[in-house]
């Protein structure tokens, strides 16, 4: 008896280890192999001087996407100034568009997040002390958003700024005036459709999936656009998932290794299904129906309508922009 409880603990120590060594191979994930492959493929990548396509450079390390890539691509083109990044809505930080550019291009960084446990957690890890990383715990809104970007001590050149909030990143956006960033990467909403300039009505309190469907939230990616063109941008594309925009400074317009593309040609329909119905993953056409008649605002008379899902479909189904299960 005293042999098999021997035993059994001998196995338990044994499995513990395993199991905090995993953990903390997890938590240092910055020195994975993974970050030497993305490595290698950057530097594969950088040998195409031009693209038509984002996809065609995309790769994930630490991104949700493919976004790894397509931003490794970007700043190893472009002669950008400063090496500093600003990302908002990062969680835990452990899946971010800006992670691999931290770890693997050694940039600076400042991080915002709502939660105060997402926050703690980023500043328990290891690269907060080994890598130039900043996290600062705040609910944004377009009241306070450019406060809280002056407090990275960051040029108003910044290279890079990643927006993505769930919820009122249009009117965050919009509210910047202290940044003039290189790159922008704004997370849109592929359900508005392409040709419709909506968001949603701007609510400081607003949280996802509160008090509207799941998959109501932030900007179409024509507001996006237009708001981008008013403020000096030019769009070159989104990732293949479909729920990131990229938009470069016009000044770099001449150098850029991606010419300007329209709404309609760099709109991407997502895949991928964040809401559900009787147990089973929305997709294609009942995603879109599940935020029809909802509040949204047209940016260009900022009059409020109702959300059209039957219009948005039939624009897409026009331009075959639909993929997967309908």
């Amino acid at each position: 008896m005293i042999k098999k409880f021997k035993h059994a603990l001998k196995e338990s120590l044994v499995s513990h280890r395993k199991i905090d060594l995993l953990h903390q191979r997890e938590l240092n994930d910055y020195k994975h192999s993974k970050v030497n492959l993305g490595q290698i493929q950057a530097n594969l990548n950088n040998q195409k001087l031009e693209i038509s396509n984002l996809s065609e450079v995309e790769f994930q390390v630490f991104s949700q996407f493919g976004d790894d890539g397509i931003i490794q691509y970007l700043v190893n083109k472009l002669p950008l100034k400063n090496k500093t990044f600003i990302e908002f809505g990062v969680e835990n930080y452990r899946e971010a568009n800006t992670r691999f550019l931290l770890v693997s291009n050694y940039w600076s960084g400042f991080v915002i997040d709502g939660s105060e446990e997402n926050v703690q957690a980023i500043k328990n890890e290891n690269i907060y002390g080994y890598f130039d990383l900043r996290a600062k715990q705040s609910f944004i809104t377009k009241e306070n958003i450019d406060g809280i970007l002056r407090e990275s001590g960051f040029n108003k050149e910044l290279a890079i700024l990643s927006i993505d909030i769930d919820g009122n990143d249009y009117w965050v956006w919009k509210a910047i005036t202290s940044f003039e960033p290189d790159i922008i990467i704004c997370e849109y909403n592929c359900l508005f459709g392409f040709e419709d300039a909506i968001t949603i009505e701007y609510d400081p309190s607003f949280v996802r999936g509160g008090k509207t469907p799941f998959s109501f939230y932030g900007t179409s990616l024509q507001a996006a656009y237009q708001l981008a063109s008013e403020s000096g941008y030019f769009f070159i594309g989104c990732n293949s998932a479909g729920n990131n925009a990229y938009f470069i400074h016009n000044k770099f317009s001449s150098v850029s290794p991606i010419k300007e593309k329209s709404v309609e040609a760099g709109y991407n329909f997502s895949v991928f299904s964040e809401s559900r119905k009787n147990g089973e993953p929305q997709r294609g056409m009942d995603k879109i129906r599940s935020i029809h008649g909802t509040n949204v605002i047209d940016v260009n008379t900022m009059e409020i309508k109702k959300f059209d899902a039957e219009g948005v479909i039939q624009s897409l189904l026009r331009t075959n922009k639909f993929r997967g299960i309908h």
